[in-house]
């Protein structure tokens, strides 16, 4: 996870949506203070709603082996232009040497 803090951030009530579901997570956990935590958030979904968070979770691994695939495709032209120079380097050696 890029940012480990996340799970342990309070979430203020900025819009209807978000205080629906702060109320909703206190309410349901009823914590010792009246903050609640994204990873509180988490943990509910995961129990009562976990459909939403399988949907999010398959997105995230499909955009990530995408961005890999991409990334090896940008990787190949360079590594095989590589090979290449290198190869014809090694020619020039030999040909210098005899």
């Amino acid at each position: 996870m890029k940012n480990e803090n996340l799970l342990k951030e309070v979430i203020p009530t900025e819009s209807e949506l978000k205080e629906i579901i702060v109320n909703y997570v206190g309410k349901t956990l009823n914590p010792d203070s009246d903050e609640i935590t994204v990873e509180q958030i988490i943990d509910v979904f995961a129990e009562q709603f976990p459909e939403f968070l399988l949907a999010l979770a398959e997105e995230n691994w499909i955009n990530g082996y995408t961005q890999a695939l991409s990334d090896s495709r940008k990787m190949a032209a360079p590594m095989e232009n590589l090979k290449h120079d290198t190869q014809e380097l090694h020619r020039k050696q030999k040909t210098e040497q005899v």
